[in-house]
């Protein structure tokens, strides 16, 4: 063979090994990436023409797919779509896909691998594709409560059972009604998306696990607190206790919310359960520039901060900043300055207290079920980490007890329970309006819910607003 025809030759080798390479990698190993992408046209359209399984909770199916005479064959219907739509997301024709719609696209249209078997009878017999059905972990009494417990108002609650991580509420306000987007004529549905994107409020955001996050306030005490416990502090170590504190290498000051001594307490010093007793702030900012921030970015890591959760929808990674100076890291202990977090790790963080200090991996869903009834996953409770020990858990545990029945998060009370809980007061630096929360367990000495709260655009405090919206959905828990 002469030169010229054997480099030519080469050159067709090395084409057809680069085509067969890259038919590989598409058809193989990013075949399910592409198949789960909410842009992937293609995909949407199979799952249009398959029955869709139905997302359940309790025994409704607040999402199913019902038989229409179109080329579509199915139209995906949702009830109590407002309250669920955090969760079930939407599924539209021309706008892609959301939720739990989106997140467990593959086995709701029966294209998963576990459904192999499934895929090749209906292949076989000709009959058409029906998707599996999910089964929540969602109580649906404890989610109507929550629901109405936030009322007109922006803001987003979850309830998780702090021993096994099953979310049993998530609510986001406002929410959506995702049946407007599910419709077959795709000009409607993009008057309906554009109209709902468009909305100054989000509601296309899901508030309790992403979205803009919010500014903790007050609760974050509790991660300082427990760097404290881990780091040599007791309950009752002594914090200096001035009326105002100058920030340092500034003009600025802060105060604690009584803008007097903390808790009206007239000695010089407080003690760390007073400090959180009575939410004040010089105390927590004077601990919090005496741990350092290494030992405050490592607790806050260990509770989940910097980490994304997939419940199975991807949560935002909530943040604890880095590179702060000391005037920085004085207002971060508060839970101001730039400290962001969702109201699922601040949920995580009040159930890993109740845990004994064990923090498992939250989740919503219950089960998947094949068309043919076989169980295709079913939920086990795993650990997600272990942020504290049982010993500053038992601690932090009455303290936040002390915080519910004598302290600044009374309107948590439950008549014959123990509460734990811890508000806070977030200012938003728009018109006096402030992010109200709150976050706790209950009962304390045997915790069957833990919650977080939290209220937008807010003028009164966390424990006339976001503690009595706990201790509804507390309630709702106990009283099953």
């Amino acid at each position: 063979m002469n030169r010229p025809l054997r480099r030519v030759t080469i050159f067709v080798v090395i084409l057809f090994a680069a085509l067969f390479t890259s038919t590989t990698v598409l058809q193989v190993f990013a075949a399910p990436s592409l198949n789960a992408d909410s842009r992937n046209v293609r995909t949407l359209y199979a799952s249009f023409s398959a029955q869709r399984g139905a997302i359940i909770v309790g025994k409704e199916s607040i999402a199913k797919s019902t038989p229409v005479d179109d080329e579509w064959h199915y139209l995906r219907e949702y009830s109590s779509p407002q309250m669920y739509s955090a969760l079930t997301g939407y599924f539209t024709l021309n706008q892609g896909m959301s939720g739990l719609e989106s997140a467990l696209n593959d086995y709701l249209t029966g294209t998963t691998d576990s459904q192999f078997f499934t895929q090749f009878h209906n292949l076989i017999t000709g009959e058409k594709a029906q998707g599996a059905s999910v089964t929540l972990t969602i109580d649906a009494k404890v989610q109507k409560a929550a629901w109405d417990a936030l009322g007109n108002k922006k803001g987003a609650i979850v309830a998780l059972d702090p021993t096994t991580g099953a979310i049993i509420a998530m609510v986001s306000k406002p929410g959506y009604d995702p049946n407007t987007l599910a419709s077959h004529d795709t000009t409607d549905v993009l008057s309906a998306y554009n109209k709902l994107l468009n909305d100054s409020s989000n509601p296309l955001f899901n508030r309790a696990i992403g979205g803009d996050l919010y500014t903790p306030g007050s609760t974050f005490k509790l991660v300082v607190a427990a760097a404290a416990l881990a780091n040599g502090y007791t309950a009752d170590s002594k914090l200096a206790n001035p009326a105002t504190l100058t920030l340092p290498n500034s003009t600025s000051s802060i105060q604690n919310s009584t803008k007097g001594k903390c808790g009206g307490i007239s000695s010089s010093t407080v003690t760390l359960t007073q400090a959180l007793q009575y939410s004040c702030n010089i105390p927590m900012a004077e601990l919090g520039l005496a741990l350092g921030q290494e030992k405050l970015q490592a607790t806050a890591n260990s509770f989940g901060f910097g980490q994304t959760v997939d419940i199975p929808m991807t949560s935002t990674a909530s943040i604890f900043p880095t590179g702060m100076d000391d005037a920085q890291l004085m207002l971060s202990s508060f839970g101001q300055y730039d400290v962001r977090v969702s109201p699922l790790q601040m949920a995580m963080i009040s159930a890993s207290i109740a845990n004994g200090g064990v923090e498992m991996t939250p989740n919503v869903v219950k089960q998947i079920r094949s068309s043919t009834l076989d169980s295709l996953q079913d939920f086990t409770p795993t650990t997600f980490a272990d942020p504290i020990t049982a010993d500053v858990s038992k601690t932090l545990t009455t303290m936040m007890v002390n915080n519910v029945a004598h302290g600044y998060a009374s309107g948590a009370k439950i008549d014959g329970v123990s509460v734990a809980g811890k508000t806070g007061t977030a200012e938003t630096g728009v018109d006096n309006k402030y992010t109200l929360s709150f976050t706790g367990f209950a009962p304390a000495d045997n915790p069957k819910v833990a919650v977080a709260v939290f209220v937008e655009n807010q003028e009164l405090d966390s424990n006339v607003v976001a503690a009595p919206i706990a201790k509804k959905v507390m309630e709702a828990v106990l009283n099953k």
